[in-house]
């Protein structure tokens, strides 16, 4: 099997023209949003219910004119992610799709098998969870807990696959679509033998995909309890970061007062000064798993010998290949030293 022809194992659904070069048909739209959220989505992402259709239609377009082989689905429902992300910007909703797809292809150690069956562990530790109630902007939240994690059980990128998945099962409502998420991070614990396995490499691929290659808002990313050693991991990550996006992280050390002005008490577990009850990560871990057939047919489908490789550098490739001779765990600790 070809490199190309493995490029595009990852892509949701495979949508090929047919030999008469026309299109299968594609399932019918049915907008499940309120009229709150319909107005809400045409404020603030330019939505217009009433040009949607066209919208979609054009997009749709423009993957089969300019990326023939690109195997995706292509039906109303995926593609409105990929508008929605973008404010309904038509070259900026395919250039995301194009990049959805080579951060997949781009990295075999996080998107290959990628199932929650194979992510127990992971699923069962408690370093990933979303509460049960949004923010007052509608936003979810996924909480994160790094001291949960112990290296020596499996490597950092199984992590990153749980939080991918999570995100893929986010994305799948239209409200997420709309409302974007906040993120939870509590960093209690986490010293300096945890945080070197965070170099630059690795801070450069997540932050690439979360900023370049995924249909989803970030709306607020939330830290508390973090250490000195925080200083270390946030020098790595702001370099990569756009400016919209760094001036959404609040750090709010073990001051809950401080959280409660972003995410209210009502929503959060008693962990963290809430009036929600205790965090349940099990719950979470029970919606991925009956999640299980869609995550198999969406990451683990045979290979298409169709497939052909994308015509320009992958998104990941581009922004790690000027970082892969920094990425030592020395280079690290050394930044991460001069934070205590």
């Amino acid at each position: 099997m070809s490199e190309e022809s493995d490029s595009l194992r990852t892509s949701p659904f495979v949508a090929p023209l047919s030999e008469n070069n026309e299109l299968p048909k594609q399932p019918g739209y049915v907008c499940s949003l309120t009229e709150e959220l319909v107005t809400k989505a045409r404020e603030e992402l330019q939505e217009k219910p009433e040009w949607r259709l066209r919208d979609v239609q054009a997009l749709r377009d423009m993957v089969c004119k300019d990326y023939p082989n690109l195997s995706t689905s292509l039906d109303d429902a995926f593609l409105l992610r990929f508008l929605r992300a973008r404010k309904f910007d038509y070259d900026r909703a395919l250039q995301l799709l194009v990049n959805y797809h080579s951060c997949r292809r781009s990295w075999p150690e996080v998107f290959d098998n990628l199932k929650p069956s194979a992510l127990k562990e992971v699923l069962s530790s408690g370093f990933l969870t979303v509460l049960p109630h949004s923010d007052p902007r509608g936003c979810q939240v996924l909480c994160l807990r790094p001291d949960r994690w112990i290296p020596s059980n499996y490597p950092i990128t199984e992590n990153i696959r749980a939080i991918y998945l999570t995100l893929e099962k986010l994305i799948q409502s239209e409200e997420t679509q709309v409302n974007g998420i906040v993120i939870l991070a509590d960093y209690k614990g986490v010293g300096l033998a945890k945080a070197s396995h965070f170099g630059p490499f690795i801070a450069k691929k997540v932050i690439g995909i979360l900023q370049d290659g995924f249909p989803i808002r970030i709306k607020a990313v939330n830290i508390v309890n973090e250490p000195r050693i925080f200083k270390g991991i946030f020098a790595i990550i702001k370099p990569f970061l756009k400016e919209k996006i760094a001036n959404r992280f609040f750090l709010h050390g073990s001051d809950l007062n401080s959280l409660h002005l972003n995410l209210p008490k009502s929503i959060l577990p008693k962990e963290y000064g809430g009036t929600a009850g205790e965090l349940d990560a099990n719950a979470w871990k029970e919606v991925l798993l009956a999640s299980e057939e869609d995550f198999v047919k969406e990451f683990c489908r045979p290979l298409s010998p169709s497939n052909s490789l994308l015509q320009e550098t992958p998104l990941v490739e581009r922004i790690t290949s000027e970082v892969q001779g920094d990425d030592s765990i020395r280079g690290v600790k050394s930044q991460l030293y001069s934070c205590y």
